[in-house]
């Protein structure tokens, strides 16, 4: 390789690594945006939402939709999903099982906030009756980590078990049994709970538009100076 042309190839090579950040930019503006409209999307179907509908094992299940179970909860297997914060305060969610019926999958019901004071939990602060009864809420998911080390729930035979970002496999192997794909958030009417102000995803749409008017303006300006140190370049050459 001459030299004339290895100082031509080094010469491309921050035109081509801008064009590639530029895509780069653009791809993750267009990916904000598409989040800002999933967003929009969970918004709507939580305000579309009213009356509970009586929910069986099977039934096809929308997000946020509002449901009434009667089944007993399983008190001595319970969960407590930690590093919840509310309020700047540090707490957990009570997670109880619902036993519907006798050869169903078990219901997780999510019981609420519960604000840790120590390092254990008093199982009778957070204990539940066991008889038969009838409880309302929408149909959730368990919280997600965007990353996480390590097992989620200790192998320990001590109940309530503590967990990190569980999975449902991850409970329903804890539990012994299978669980539904979905949890039942208590309704904040409803007893037999703690504290609950159920809200789709607190980031909405709207931040996810500027983040993405953040990188669309990002691409813009990084391809302005690419086209103009290239047209600088060939007007000096």
């Amino acid at each position: 390789m001459t030299e004339s042309i290895k100082a031509q190839f080094i010469g491309w090579i921050p035109y081509v690594i801008g064009a590639i950040l530029v895509v780069q930019f653009v791809g993750l503006g267009v990916w904000q945006i598409s989040r800002a409209q999933d967003k929009r999307a969970e918004q709507e179907a939580f305000d579309s939402q009213s009356g509970f509908s009586s929910w069986s094992d099977g039934m096809n299940i929308r997000s946020f939709q509002k449901l009434k179970v009667t089944g007993r909860f399983v008190a001595d297997r319970q969960v407590l999903l930690e590093n919840i914060i509310v309020n700047s305060q540090l707490g957990y969610y009570v997670v109880t099982p619902l036993r519907v019926a006798g050869d169903s999958a078990l219901l997780l019901v999510n019981r609420g906030w519960f604000p840790r004071s120590g390092p254990d939990v008093d199982p009778a602060a957070i204990d539940v009756k066991d008889t038969r009864l009838t409880v309302r809420g929408r149909a959730g998911s368990l919280p997600r980590a965007g990353y996480k080390m390590g097992e989620s729930i200790p192998a320990t035979a001590d109940w309530p078990k503590r967990a990190v970002y569980p999975t449902f496999e991850d409970v329903a192997a804890a539990l012994g049994e299978p669980v539904q794909p979905f949890v039942l958030l208590l309704d904040p009417e409803d007893d037999h709970g703690f504290y609950r102000h159920w809200v789709p995803e607190e980031m909405g749409p709207g931040r996810h538009y500027a983040y993405a008017l953040q990188w669309f303006a990002m691409g813009l300006v990084l391809a302005g100076l690419l086209i103009w140190n290239y047209r600088k370049r060939g007007l000096e050459s």
